[in-house]
């Protein structure tokens, strides 16, 4: 073949070739790279800034640091989360403001969700809920979201959660009747209302049936006096010195001091009744490590375990499903410890014998079981009839007891 026969095959060839690649679509460019590099992590997911309103100090080794504990395991466990907070918020503290206004305070920072912390919050609480409606509000303790509660508010910003501490006091009050060698137990108790009244009485009924179904003893010879503070811990020149009745119930024969206030008085003063040769013991309240000031004289700890039910609620927050709604919880039944589920644990101290122990650890199977300690017969005080032989006493007779316990010795009710 002739070459310039070659050359024309050759250019029509080349025409044909730019012919189709200009008709073609240009090439897709491939995606963006959107895995992160080998060994990182990817990045956190937004988080939020919670604000919390501590009524003590937040290392008070009670009520206080269990909620601040509580917010650094939300921390822990929800990416990207941050907490600050407030404490010592109550009125000797911090006279002239308000728990409303020091939200504000935290809000300012960046909160985006508030805690009150106290029952003594409540209307601060409620103030504060209602001029800031878009934002979510948690009061520990309460009844303000309990549709069938006595308070009702229907804010629908507002939550209330409590742990069923009854369930912590029956078990502390099992562990001292198992204990004492007198008979006699003493409850230093705080200030006095609906909360306080039962969970005094949920130990006594504790401590009346292990003394009664375990030892084998007449309920009649259990003493078990109630000597209230005035508040949720000392004030100086407000409340009674909870240092002083807890010397005064050790000074009276009584060998056993439950605590149901703040602050670990009652155990720092068994710790000195024991160095000086008493036999005495105590049972702090709140905070899981609380036993850690004096474990030679600790029976056990009843504890409140707040992280789970908050960390639940903000994530339901971040979600957009959470709604307002009254939270009582309960312990895990299957392991009262799990520090991921249960609202309610009970830490044995050094102090408790084997044998209490073994017979604690079957007083709480009997309670996962199903034994209502709050079953008829049940009188008041004054010994009017409660509930029943026999009938079971509702969330609202629980909560709302308005007398201690026929048996329970101490004041009923604030002082005029």
């Amino acid at each position: 073949m002739k070459k310039s026969v070659i050359w024309r095959l050759l250019s029509l060839l080349l025409v044909a070739v730019f012919v189709l690649a200009a008709c073609t679509p240009a090439a897709t460019p491939p995606a963006e790279e959107t895995q992160p590099p080998a060994g990182e992590e990817p990045p956190a997911a937004e988080g939020l800034k919670f604000g919390m309103l501590l009524v003590g100090p937040f290392n008070d080794h009670g009520w206080s640091q269990a909620h601040y504990e509580a917010g650094e395991y939300v921390e822990e466990k929800l990416a990207g989360s941050e907490m600050v907070y407030v404490d010592k918020v109550n009125p000797a503290d911090r006279p002239g403001t308000t728990p409303a206004q020091l939200a504000e305070s935290v809000v300012q920072q960046g909160a985006t969700i508030v805690i009150f912390n106290s029952d003594d919050m409540k209307d601060s609480a409620l103030e504060f809920a209602q001029a800031n409606p878009t934002i979510p509000v948690i009061h520990a303790s309460g009844d303000s979201s309990w549709v069938d509660g006595a308070d009702f508010k229907n804010l629908p910003n507002l939550i209330n959660i409590m742990g069923r501490m009854e369930y912590g006091k029956m078990m502390a009050g099992c562990a001292a009747a198992l204990t004492t060698q007198t008979g006699n137990i003493g409850y230093l108790g705080p200030l006095i209302n609906d909360e306080t009244r039962r969970l005094a009485a949920s130990a006594y009924l504790g401590a009346r049936y292990c003394w009664e179904n375990y030892l084998d003893k007449d309920p009649a010879d259990l003493g078990f006096k109630v000597t209230w503070i005035g508040f949720w811990f000392n004030i100086p020149g407000v409340t009674s010195d909870p240092t002083q009745v807890a010397d005064d119930f050790f000074n009276s024969n009584f060998d056993v001091v439950i605590s149901g206030i703040d602050t670990t008085e009652g155990l720092v003063e068994a710790k000195k009744f024991a160095a000086e040769g008493k036999a005495v013991w105590a049972i702090p309240y709140d905070y899981i490590g609380s036993c850690s000031e004096a474990p030679e004289v600790c029976l056990g700890v009843p504890y409140f375990n707040w992280g789970p039910a908050y960390l639940e609620n903000f994530k339901a927050i971040q979600e957009g499903t959470w709604e307002a709604h009254w939270e009582w919880n309960g312990p895990d039944w299957s392991d009262i410890n799990n520090p991921d589920t249960s609202a309610i644990g009970f830490v044995k101290g050094d102090a408790l014998s084997d044998e209490a122990s073994a017979q604690l650890d079957q007083f709480i199977s009997e309670l996962a079981g199903g034994l209502n300690l709050w079953t008829g017969p049940i009188n008041l005080q004054d010994g009017t009839p409660y509930l029943a032989d026999g009938e079971v006493a509702t969330d609202q007779q629980v909560w709302y007891l308005p007398q201690l316990l026929e048996g329970m010795e101490g004041q009923s009710v604030p002082s005029e």
